[in-house]
């Protein structure tokens, strides 16, 4: 069953401790990311961390051969997030995730910042810190 990682995952391999530990153990399994989580850990390193350019080169060099190609947005992909945001509450760009990972048909999507254990179409999400 292939895995997809969302952005707070990215960023606590990043990070020291036990979160950060659990994230680097999940991306070494492999798995998949996509263009918006690329962009959004692009964005915490920068605003959040202060990270320089070529810091956030690295780190987005090492997440990248770890992990399969990533995935892209695309008009399927925002059509059926739109529709995932109108019909189960998400916020867009949590939709736009969502969207993404089922389009690919992946079983599992960790993340901490939506809810573990819930199924939609298949997908179940999984909070890989609890």
């Amino acid at each position: 069953m292939k895995a997809f990682f969302d952005t707070n995952v990215i960023i606590y391999a990043q990070e020291d401790g036990r979160k950060a530990e659990i994230a680097r153990e999940r991306l070494r399994s492999g798995g998949v990311i996509s263009v918006q989580v690329v962009n959004e850990a692009t964005n915490v390193l920068r605003r959040k961390y202060g990270a320089d350019w070529d810091r956030i080169n690295r780190v987005i060099g090492r997440v990248l051969a770890a992990v399969d190609k990533p995935l892209p947005i695309t008009m399927k992909t925002y059509r059926l997030g739109v529709d995932l945001a109108r019909s189960d509450g998400f916020s867009f760009f949590d939709a736009l995730l969502l969207a993404a990972v089922i389009n690919h048909g992946c079983g599992v999507m960790y993340s901490e910042d939506m809810q573990h254990g819930r199924v939609i179409n298949g997908l179940e999400i999984r909070n890989p810190f609890v």
